[in-house]
């Protein structure tokens, strides 16, 4: 049975105009876990109720076993590496030397050798100040700084938010470079498919303040997909939609339907059942499916 390393149970969060939750979510030990959503759709929010930087209505969490928000939190938050989606404008006056050797007394774990091999990798020079760093060199910097310390989690909020293509693949490696030991966890946010594909094991749909759904990556592109089907006439389209894995059914075309299936294997053995031609079938997109997600409105 999977290890838990982070668990959110009833958590909610009311604001004056956004409302979070109640989520209920799990995030296994030892993989990447994506969050995808669109602007506003309680992401970030998450992040600082699990770091306790903000507070629940209500709801437990727990991280590497630890609740949120009770007692001493200095040993357990010493085991995660934040990096937040915007930067720290505070910051901007002193050098990215300076801020090393500050965190790095906080870390009895701090490798110097991984910081700087993480600097040389990614083209950093933090003798710079943090102000007149470039954006994408600003993002490289504060990478190499929330990994120095080798932490069992890392929270990522749009990692690669201003960083050109060359430094995204350098991320890409580094981050599974990471995830090596095998113990080791990840629970991003993001929007660009290509990171999320290459990246993430599972991935959770976010969007209004409610997660709708979990999966397995693999499994997800196998289910999810588009089905074109020939159809005689207009009764074809309740027969349709009727059938196991199917969400929507929509006219494509004269004489053609094209078929949402959240469970393709299922849907196609039905079709053949019923004697439906498949005239083609594609997988959906990451965006595609949350379209769907959102436009269903079942929230699991």
């Amino acid at each position: 049975m999977e290890k838990v390393a982070i668990s959110l149970a009833g958590v909610e969060q009311h604001r004056a105009h956004f409302r979070l939750g109640p989520i209920d979510l799990d995030i296994p030990e030892g993989y990447v876990t994506a969050i995808i959503g669109p602007n506003g759709s309680g992401k970030s929010s998450t992040f600082r109720l699990l770091l306790d930087l903000s507070k629940p209505d209500a709801g437990q969490m727990s991280i590497l076993g630890h609740p949120v928000g009770q007692g001493d939190d200095r040993s357990w938050k010493r085991q995660i590496g934040y990096l937040q989606e915007e930067s720290d404008y505070l910051d901007n006056s002193i050098r990215g030397s300076e801020k090393a050797t500050f965190i790095r007394k906080w870390y009895a774990e701090w490798d110097v050798n991984l910081y700087q091999d993480l600097l040389r990798r990614f083209e950093v020079d933090d003798s710079i100040k943090l102000g007149k760093m470039s954006k994408g060199m600003r993002r490289k910097f504060e990478l190499a700084l929330v990994i120095a310390h080798k932490p069992k989690l890392l929270l990522l909020d749009e990692p690669s938010s201003g960083l050109d293509p060359i430094a995204w693949r350098s991320m890409i490696d580094i981050l599974h470079r990471y995830m090596e030991p095998g113990d080791r966890t990840i629970l991003m946010a993001s929007h660009i498919i290509d990171e999320v594909r290459r990246l993430a094991d599972y991935i959770v749909f976010m969007a209004r303040g409610q997660i709708l759904g979990k999966y397995e990556k693999d499994e997800l592109f196998e289910r999810w997909h588009v089905l074109y089907v020939p159809a005689a006439n207009d009764s074809d389209r309740g027969k349709l939609l009727t059938m196991p894995g199917v969400i929507e059914v929509e006219l494509a075309g004269v004489g053609m339907y094209r078929i949402v299936s959240e469970d393709a294997p299922q849907t196609e053995e039905a079709l053949q059942a019923a004697q439906f031609t498949i005239g083609s079938r594609q997988a959906m997109q990451l965006d595609e499916i949350l379209q769907v997600l959102m436009q269903r409105g079942v929230y699991a």
